[in-house]
């Protein structure tokens, strides 16, 4: 490993393999994106605040799957880490051919209960710097004709607003709404915007939400492993889809959400909220 956190692949000939980014890179479903990108063939760019366990995971993968791995170290938080990231990798003299914005993370107290300096740097995490990456990343996508942009949204942006989780669900409605625009605008360029919308998916971020207890309690046909939600996003990005909606069980009950009157939606997401208050305050 270089100092730069650069991992050099080992066959050098191959100028045409394309790069990714990845945003939260270090566990979850991004690391699965890292890992399903790399096994394409795809050279990678990994940014996340946890630089160790990055380089870890960079050099694996490169050794694994004989490619270009690159750390960069960021927070999303920091509303100035976008452009530094892109002056960084355009200073190094990388192209991004695939951007999945997947970085983020949840809270699950009331909104009151929380100073606003930290819903400021939640909104910069997972509504800002999602569409300032956008934003850097598309005009050369655009002028090469060649791109894909997946932002990683969630079910819970398509589902009623819920008692906590006050920003979550309003920034993945987001991220939604503005990857089928994106999609619409870049039609016919070879520039592909998806959002993926995943249902419960087993990885590190409910544990970081504070909710493992409370999810462990749920049916396990609802839930998806991250390497299967990958696999669907990345066949929906080549196809050319603005949305995706992995898992048979996560589209039916998007459909039920479509086509449940908006009353009954907010009298049912009231009761289900204080369900889970009653379970979490018995656990």
């Amino acid at each position: 490993m270089q100092q730069d956190g650069h991992f050099p692949v080992t066959d050098a000939n191959n100028t045409a393999r394309r790069t990714a980014l990845i945003t939260g890179a270090s566990a979850g479903i991004g690391k699965c994106f890292a890992e399903h990108y790399a096994a394409c063939g795809h050279d990678l760019i990994l940014t996340a605040r946890r630089t160790d366990r990055l380089e870890t995971l960079a050099a694996q993968l490169a050794a694994d799957n004989g490619i270009t791995t690159t750390v960069i170290a960021g927070d999303m938080a920091d509303p100035a880490t976008p452009q530094r990231l892109w002056t960084e990798i355009t200073g190094r003299g990388l192209t991004v051919d695939v951007l999945i914005n997947n970085a983020g993370y949840g809270m699950t107290n009331n909104f009151v209960d929380y100073p606003w300096t930290e819903h400021r740097d939640f909104i910069q995490v997972m509504v800002t710097a999602y569409a300032e990456l956008c934003h850097l990343a598309l005009p050369g996508m655009l002028e090469r004709r060649h791109g894909r942009i997946i932002n990683v949204a969630s079910l819970a942006g398509l589902a009623p607003g819920t008692i906590g989780h006050t920003l979550y669900g309003a920034s993945k409605a987001f991220l939604i709404k503005m990857s089928e625009s994106l999609s619409l605008e870049t039609e016919g360029t070879g520039v592909h915007v998806t959002a993926v919308n995943p249902g419960f998916t087993r990885s590190e971020f409910h544990t970081t939400a504070g909710v493992q207890e409370t999810v462990d309690r749920m049916p396990k046909w609802m839930w998806m492993q991250a390497k299967d939600v990958v696999a669907e996003t990345h066949a929906a990005s080549e196809a050319g889809r603005a949305t995706v909606i992995p898992g048979r069980a996560n589209r039916m009950t998007a459909f039920i959400l479509r086509h449940v009157p908006a009353n009954l939606a907010l009298t049912l997401s009231r009761r289900r909220s204080a369900m889970q208050d009653d379970a979490a305050g018995k656990a």
